[in-house]
């Protein structure tokens, strides 16, 4: 239809001509303002050309300048918001005030008095109805209402200043539209908030038979876990899609837009209080002092190096052994330094392996950082079972070269990232890093016998949610794709945390430590895969495709536990664990070598590694790693190839 199809023939045109269009507009409005004011007043229709020339004069050398100083044809009319109310009042205030004078105060002979008062209120309705009829038309309402092809129907899940901003953002999008509030606030409910109407929870079931709402949009950044988690349940009987808007410290800025919605936090799914830092904790071994990151491009080294930026130190030291992930790292510091920090840190980039003692002595010698933190390590379980020669080599030599080195150099501070899958470990992965554990034990006894000053201490916590190889973005990408989920076995269940969460965990447990200390995190309960698994399907607006439900849309398939992978973690290897200044951070002392005796195991088991003997390795693991079972069959990609081989 040609009604259809103007409107983006209009919009087509120059910006310089639909700007005149709208002057010209404005100038009819002028006119037709007095015109109607001096006819009512009258009580008489008058012809134009019985209007007074000076009034008419006035009137439009008056609107068309004011109109322009306050930005009237520079805003977007099918887009005008509040902003543009206001503008639009306060030129024509300022007109009114302008106008009233000469003809309502002074007064000048063929205009009544009331004449003043009238035509500005009547020029400020006529230009707020022509701005509305344009952003009607333009904007798509118009046209989305006579197609009959309505967008997203979505509901905002609270009222409150989020939920305005976010309702005024969505305002222009082509893709949702707000059909209404859904608040808990009872003295809210059935009153109209800038023309949507606020619902009570009650109302849900309606408002998607009859409204066809298939999203509802988060807008409580300030509401606590719990009542999050409440509201989550709630929405997931109903089977809807449910978004969120960023932290409320995200939006201090006071401005949110559709492009700020986002999936579900991952501390939404979990369904846990994320640990809160402490602020001294986190500047005492970072603020003005030299830092150096290892394994800086990874998950964990990178959110530790946005961490240590905004905690102000004196110089921070990137290292990786990726070229790429070193680059992207060092770039986006870079940008983090200049744009949203506004300081003079020095980032440097700096490519090396962790296993090379003459570059990490270069490196520690050169720039003598006060802290390292040490999360450069291979931590995939089935990639470092089928090749557990070069897990151990990173995991454990590599971390012997670091500390060893950071002892020599006199670092004050040296910090190992570890993880759960170090107690009573089942595969090499873990093994090996019970092993590094070990190493960073053997090595903090060692300097308080010789009077060294360097405090080694470790970090172990649970999956990291977000990094390369997390089940969050994998089942999300599932999902998005129609499925299936997999899932490894029906049983298996992780402690959680989420990258940030773990950053600030390492950076706190060093200013605590004394030397030796393993930390671990009060993570709360494990949770279970296939709930989590459950949940997102259905916090995406999905139903899970089983047997009680054969109809359902997404099917989640068990494929079996794959090589060294656990049903269970654990967090202690004993059951002493010692309180912390911080409420959830425990530490415990556990049983090691000391240096001297470790290091000849070390050697026969670099040994081993030297000749690939994969059965030999696991052998030399068991001895040197209490509670160290191995499950399975060796996995070993070379070893099995080599095997097959032989036997040809």
């Amino acid at each position: 239809m040609l009604i259809n199809k103007l409107p983006n023939w209009l919009l087509a045109w120059p910006r310089p001509f639909k700007r005149a269009v709208a002057v010209a507009l404005d100038v009819l409005l002028c006119v037709f303002a007095l015109w109607l004011s001096m006819s009512l007043r009258l009580e008489q229709m008058l012809s134009l050309s019985e209007l007074p020339w000076h009034a008419l004069l006035l009137s439009v050398g008056l609107a068309i300048p004011l109109f322009v100083k306050f930005g009237l044809y520079r805003a977007i009319f099918r887009y005008a918001g509040l902003n543009a109310i206001f503008a639009m009042g306060r030129s024509v205030g300022w007109y009114a005030l302008l106008f009233g004078t000469v003809y309502s105060v002074i007064g000048l002979p063929g205009v009544p008095r009331s004449v003043g008062v009238m035509q500005p209120m009547l020029l400020l309705l006529l230009v707020a109805l022509s701005r509305s009829a344009v952003r009607y038309w333009l904007g798509g309402m118009y046209r989305e209402m006579i197609s009959g092809k309505g967008t997203a129907q979505v509901l905002i899940y609270g009222a409150g200043s989020a939920g305005r901003q976010l309702a005024a953002g969505l305002a222009a999008s082509k893709d949702m539209r707000v059909v209404g509030y859904l608040d808990d606030d009872d003295r809210l409910h059935g009153q109209v908030l800038n023309g949507i109407r606020i619902h009570g929870v009650s109302d849900l079931q309606r408002l998607i038979s009859h409204k066809g709402v298939s999203l509802v949009l988060l807008a409580i950044p300030s509401a606590g876990r719990e009542r999050r988690n409440e509201i989550l349940a709630l929405l997931g009987e109903h089977h809807l899609n449910v978004r969120t808007l960023p932290p409320l410290y995200d939006l201090v800025e006071g401005r949110v837009k559709e492009s700020d919605l986002k999936e579900l936090d991952l501390e939404d799914l979990l369904g846990r209080d994320p640990v809160a830092p402490n602020p001294l904790m986190m500047a005492k071994t970072v603020t003005g002092k030299t830092v150096m990151v290892t394994g800086a491009g990874g998950s964990i080294g990178s959110e530790l190096c946005r961490q240590i930026l905004r905690c102000a130190p004196r110089k921070l030291l990137l290292v990786e052994l990726s070229e790429y992930s070193l680059y992207a790292i060092h770039q986006e510091l870079e940008r983090l330094v200049h744009d949203e920090l506004a300081s003079d840190v020095d980032v440097i980039p700096l490519l090396a392996s962790v296993r090379d003692p003459v570059r990490m002595g270069e490196i520690l010698s050169t720039w003598k950082p006060e802290t390292v933190y040490h999360a450069a390590a291979y931590k995939h379980v089935p990639l470092v079972e089928h090749n557990p020669a070069e897990g151990i080599r990173n995991n454990v030599f590599g971390t012997h070269t670091v500390a060893s080195q950071s002892a020599m150099y006199g670092v004050a501070d040296f910090v190992l990232v570890s993880t759960d899958k170090a107690v009573r470990p089942t595969n090499v992965m873990g093994a090996s890093k019970r092993l590094a554990e070990m190493v960073l034990q053997a090595n903090a006894e060692n300097v308080k016998r010789k009077g060294g000053h360097t405090r080694f201490s470790m970090v172990r916590f649970g999956n990291v949610l977000g990094s390369s190889g997390s089940v969050v973005p994998l089942f999300r990408q599932q999902i998005q794709s129609g499925g299936p989920i997999t899932l490894t076995h029906a049983d298996v269940t992780r402690y959680f945390m989420t990258i940030p969460e773990a950053a600030q965990l390492v950076i706190q447990a060093g200013a605590m430590a004394s030397g030796g200390d393993v930390y671990v995190l009060d993570m709360g309960q494990p949770v279970k895969i296939m709930d989590l698994a459950r949940r997102m399907v259905v916090l995406s607006g999905l139903t899970v495709k089983d047997e009680e439900h054969p109809s359902g849309d997404i099917e989640i398939h068990v494929k079996g536990l794959r090589p060294g992978e656990k049903l269970y973690e654990e967090l202690l290897i004993g059951d002493n664990p010692l309180p912390t200044h911080h409420p959830r951070i425990m530490k415990a002392h556990e049983e090691f070598l000391l240096l001297e005796d470790l290091h000849d195991k070390l050697q026969a088991l670099s040994l081993a590694l030297d000749v690939n003997d994969v059965p030999h390795i696991r052998k030399q693991l068991k001895y040197l790693v209490p509670g160290y079972q191995p499950e399975g069959d060796v996995v070993d990609w070379v070893w099995m190839e080599n095997e097959k081989l032989s036997m040809v």
